[in-house]
């Protein structure tokens, strides 16, 4: 039976000794959106150098650059969609707090909804952060950029698109489903996600990004509204075909409602491959640690469960799997920042295509 590359094998002496010896630290791209991103951001932060701080090799990454997926219509970035005619910031706002100096002052101070006020009541402080920064500049990727340098970030955060479109799901049923916030509500599997209008492109600097980086991460995330409305983006698919860094998916952990719900890890693999019509990726990071009876049975009691790691079915679509536990379990089960980053960025450094450009 394959198990894949254990994430110990990654921490090898050799590699340790790589690290210490590399020319110079890696360039990295992360693309999903949701919590997963913010996670893995979150772990990746520490090893980047402060804004301002010369890059060394005692730091594994000299350039961080997140890509934000921006089709959310629910909630206070719908209603700020919807009056300012402008883009969802919410993803894009709890990417800049992952990778803020200050996080846990900036994730009470921007995830703070307002409870009362007309108009106001609902509205978190960040999202009305960035609008406010939208209509000063009158450009939505120049706001996220001002308020990234604000707030200081270890890294550069860019919004998939600045195209105001609106996801459209064909569905098992044969309805038609429009609007992400219609679409995760509907009881039906999707089949299919597009955009209205179709081929939204991509900012430049994304695409030069993708282009200039070591390792290109994609995902965790919700598979349609987070991962593939991303890869749905003109461009981007061929960019990552055609990357010279080290392009790995990161499975998620559970199943969820309506977009995954028994879908293995291969499976989520090929729904991307379904949308993107090209192979995207070298590894996959998938999780083998077990869960604790009671969180199955929490998860269970809303019709998720645990991904399979069908690492053997995986490697059958030309990719390597590296395994391990990167899980923690409390309220909710999420992967644990620092161990996602460390496997991550060992496997980039480890890897040939990664070493012979540096």
């Amino acid at each position: 039976m394959n198990t894949g590359i254990s994430a110990n094998d990654l921490s090898s002496p050799a590699l340790n000794h790589d690290r210490a010896t590399a020319h110079r630290p890696l360039r990295v791209v992360a693309l999903g959106g949701g919590t997963g991103l913010s996670t893995l951001l979150r772990g990746l932060r520490s090893h980047v150098g402060a804004p301002g701080e010369i890059p060394s090799a005692t730091r594994a990454i000299a350039d961080l650059a997140a890509v934000v997926t921006v089709t959310d219509d629910g909630g206070s970035s719908g209603r700020l969609r919807q009056d300012f005619n402008m883009l969802p910031p919410g993803d894009l706002r709890n990417c800049m707090v992952a990778l803020s100096e200050e996080e846990d002052l900036l994730t009470k101070l921007f995830s703070h909804r307002f409870r009362a006020g007309r108009g106001l009541k609902g509205h978190s402080f960040g999202n009305l952060f960035v609008a406010a920064l939208t209509e000063i500049t009158g450009d939505f990727a120049q706001a996220v950029q001002l308020a990234s340098k604000i707030l200081a970030t270890r890294g550069r955060i860019y919004p998939a698109t600045t195209a105001n479109t609106t996801l459209v799901a064909y569905m098992d049923d044969g309805s038609v489903v429009r609007g992400e916030t219609k679409i995760t509500a509907s009881r039906h599997r999707i089949e299919e996600l597009t955009f209205d209008p179709p081929n939204p492109i991509p900012l430049p600097e994304t695409l030069e990004a993708i282009e200039r980086a070591d390792l290109i991460t994609v995902g965790p995330g919700s598979l349609y509204t987070s991962l593939i409305t991303n890869l749905l983006v003109d461009g981007i698919p061929e960019a990552l075909a055609n990357a010279r860094g080290v392009r790995v998916y990161i499975s998620n952990l559970m199943t969820q409602a309506n977009e995954s719900l028994g879908l293995s890890a291969a499976d989520h693999i090929q729904r991307i491959y379904d949308h993107t019509r090209l192979p995207i990726f070298d590894f996959a990071i998938v999780n083998t640690g077990q869960f604790s009876p009671e969180t199955v049975a929490r998860y269970a009691a809303e019709g998720a469960a645990p991904i399979d790691p069908d690492i053997e079915h995986i490697e059958s679509l030309g990719l390597r799997c590296v395994t391990g536990n990167f899980a923690s379990e409390e309220n909710v089960v999420r992967h644990t920042a620092s161990r996602l980053a460390d496997a991550v960025l060992e496997l980039a450094e480890a890897h040939p295509k990664v070493r012979q450009n540096r």
